[in-house]
């Protein structure tokens, strides 16, 4: 089974309304001179076992032309992002579709997760290369969660068995392809790849991850991220 082929999707299509910046995160500067999409593709990149990607960006994206990759022999071709993450990820498995077989192994990785570490990819290859469905990198939940109303809490979740999702989500090209399908014909709301997973009554497996695997979502996402790629 551990012959099949590995491929990347990158959903790169966000507009960062909560950065309240005029270019969107993804194409935000890092201190070390690369956009947060380019230092995320370098990563990425350099997995040797990863053989293509493809890249959903906004119609109207006139800025990835200027990526670093845009000539790079593993960037198969763009794909036209849509208006929820899912849509992006569909129209980027349209595009693969060439290439991959079913069983052939997909890698989905937020754009805006630059500080994703290369040994953590491989251990998620690693763990995840003979399961018939897939899995994602998640950390522990350390802190007390509470469930509320509005601002008033209902009750305590008990943490011992809540994990936080993190990317890449990586699936196997078939069962991904099928579980978005399903997504799409019962209107059903996702956040991520394994929740549409999950809607089929497939397994899931959490590989665990660090904290530094960090989304960029607000100005201080963006300082911690170049703290955490200059100490890498």
């Amino acid at each position: 089974m551990s012959s099949n082929q590995y491929f990347l999707i990158v959903p790169a299509s966000g507009t960062g309304v909560r950065m309240e910046t005029d270019v969107p995160k993804q194409y935000l500067k890092l201190n070390n001179g690369l956009s947060v999409l380019d230092q995320t593709l370098k990563t990425l990149f350099e997995i040797e076992k990863i053989k293509g990607c493809v890249v959903a960006i906004a119609e109207q994206d006139t800025m990835f032309a200027k990526s670093k990759f845009i000539n790079h022999p593993k960037l198969l071709a763009t794909a036209i992002g849509g208006k929820e993450r899912f849509h992006s990820v569909i129209s980027a498995l349209q595009t693969l579709k060439p290439f991959a077989k079913d069983n052939d192994w997909v890698l989905v990785h937020d754009a805006a997760r630059p500080c994703v570490k290369t040994t953590e990819i491989h251990n998620l290859i690693n763990q995840l290369k003979d399961h018939p469905t897939g899995g994602l990198l998640a950390t522990r939940v350390v802190d007390t969660i509470k469930k509320a109303n509005g601002h008033i809490v209902e009750t305590t979740l008990d943490r011992s068995v809540l994990w936080q999702a993190q990317t890449p989500q990586m699936y196997r090209f078939g069962v991904l392809s099928k579980a978005l399908e399903n997504v799409i014909n019962n209107n059903l709301v996702i956040t991520d790849e394994a929740s549409a997973v999950e809607h089929m009554g497939l397994e899931s497996i959490l590989v665990s991850a660090s904290n530094s695997n960090l989304k960029i979502t607000t100005p201080e996402d963006l300082k911690l991220a170049n703290f955490y790629l200059n100490h890498d």
